[in-house]
C-alpha cells in the first residue's frame, strides 16, 4: 500500500490510504499540499500516545512550536483520521511532512475504523525530536480537525487540554488555511 512506488508510474485511479493525527486532521490543512485527499473514516491507533516535539531540538519554523509524532505506547490510543489520496500526491505529503530532511519518516500503520475492521494506512513518525509544546495555532488547527471529524468526545477533550507554548506571534500557514476555510464560507 505505501510501497514507495515512484508517482510518475501511477495509474489514473490509483490511491492509497493516509493516517492523519496532527494537523493534516483539518481537511483544509491537508488538501493545501494533497488536493486529492479525500475523506475515508475515523480510526484509532492502538498502542500509541500522541506526542509534541522538536526535531533534534529545533522548534518548527512553519508553527513555531512542538508537532505532532506518535509514539508506541502500550494502552494508549491516538484518534485520527484516514484519507483516501491518490498517489500523485504522496512526493508533496512527504515533502510537507520533511521525509527527505529527515523529520519525519514514512511508516505503515494498521488502525481500526469504528466498526473495528483493521485498515493498513502509510503515516509519519518524528525522528530525533525532542519533546516541546505545541504553539497555540497548532493546537487550534488540531482540534478543529478533530471536532471538523467529530473524533470521539473524550479524545477532543484531551485535545483541548494540551498545554501549548503561549506563542503569539503570526503563523503565516495558519493565514493560509483560515483564508480557505473563509472562502468556502
Amino acid at each position: 500500500m505505501a510501497s514507495g512506488a515512484p508517482a510518475a508510474a501511477a495509474g489514473p485511479g490509483e490511491r492509497f490510504l493516509y493516517y492523519a493525527y496532527g494537523s493534516n486532521l483539518l481537511g483544509a490543512r491537508l488538501r493545501l499540499r494533497s488536493p486529492s485527499a479525500r475523506f475515508h473514516c475515523v480510526a484509532r491507533l492502538q498502542d500509541f500516545k500522541l506526542d509534541f516535539g522538536n526535531y533534534q531540538g529545533m522548534t518548527s519554523s512553519t508553527w513555531h512550536g512542538g508537532i505532532a509524532t506518535i509514539v508506541q505506547s502500550p494502552g494508549d490510543e491516538v484518534w485520527g483520521v484516514v484519507w483516501n489520496v491518490h498517489v500523485e500526491n504522496r512526493s508533496s505529503l512527504d515533502e510537507q511532512e520533511g521525509v527527505e530532511d529527515g523529520t519525519y519518516i514514512p511508516i505503515e500503520v494498521d488502525v481500526y475504523n469504528q466498526e473495528g475492521k483493521a485498515l493498513t494506512c502509510r503515516s509519519y513518525q518524528m525522528r530525533d525530536y525532542v519533546p516541546a509544546p505545541p504553539s497555540p495555532q497548532y493546537k487550534k488547527v488540531i482540534c478543529k480537525g478533530a471536532k471538523q471529524n467529530d473524533l470521539p468526545s473524550d479524545y477532543q477533550k484531551k485535545l483541548e487540554e494540551i498545554e501549548t507554548n503561549h506563542y503569539q506571534g503570526p503563523v503565516k500557514v495558519l493565514e493560509e488555511i483560515e483564508a480557505i476555510i473563509n472562502e468556502s464560507l
